[in-house]
């Protein structure tokens, strides 16, 4: 249940950054997605994490999840009218103890 929290208040919280979520939970065959957001005509794909620490929540990303995250989110571009060629940002998106969001913007740029 802390999961679905924590993926609700990082929904609200792209939502008021004017990108809103249009996808959320996605399994495809390379893995689950939790957030995907528009972003003008591209897409951003967010792993959530929750723990009692922003730090402690993104040692919880592996360079295997982040693999798994991007396969999946090739996968989900590739039924998109651009394909391949749709922009796409990968971020982290952190919740602590205390509810507080962060985001780590293109947290994958070097895996």
């Amino acid at each position: 249940m802390a999961g679905l929290s924590a993926e609700t208040a990082v929904e609200r919280h792209y939502g008021r950054n004017g990108l809103p979520v249009v996808g959320r939970r996605w399994r495809g065959r390379g893995g689950e997605i939790d957030l995907i957001a528009a972003d003008g005509d591209g897409l951003v794909f967010v792993e959530v994490k929750k723990a009692q620490t922003h730090d402690a929540a993104l040692w919880r990303v592996t360079r295997r999840q982040a693999q798994r995250i991007m396969d999946a989110a090739t996968e989900f571009v590739g039924a998109m009218p651009k394909g391949l060629l749709t922009a796409m940002r990968f971020d982290i998106a952190t919740v602590d103890a205390h509810g507080e969001v962060r985001i780590v913007e293109n947290a994958f740029a070097g895996y």
